[in-house]
């Protein structure tokens, strides 16, 4: 069950990252849209959405291998999903904060 909340929840922050990845930043703060330039909205998008994106593709890769470890019991996947997915993540954050210092001069 837990596996399956866990790809919903990865599926999740796929499709804003996809959207993101569009142009269309409606889904991060208000502060970070108001800071970037119009010109600047589309590769900023691009960045951030490629962050999320990644997080979101570890987090479905995680869910993935934590239902093979609920079929056959061996909990070698999981700890193999866990590997695959603390340094996706921090990966997706960084390139994230990367975009936000680029663009909007800080993350904060």
């Amino acid at each position: 069950m837990a596996s399956i909340i866990t790809a919903i929840v990865g599926i999740v922050i796929c499709v804003l990252g996809v959207v993101n990845m569009m142009g269309n930043i409606s889904s991060l703060h208000s502060y970070h849209r108001h800071r970037v330039t119009p010109e600047n909205v589309k590769p900023f998008g691009k960045l951030v959405g490629l962050g999320t994106l990644i997080v979101g593709a570890s987090v479905l890769v995680f869910s993935a291998l934590e239902l093979v470890h609920n079929l056959t019991g061996k909990e070698v996947y999981t700890l193999i999903g866990t590997a695959i997915m603390l340094p996706g993540i921090i990966a997706g954050i960084a390139v994230s904060f990367y975009a936000m210092k680029k663009y909007n001069g800080g993350i904060f």
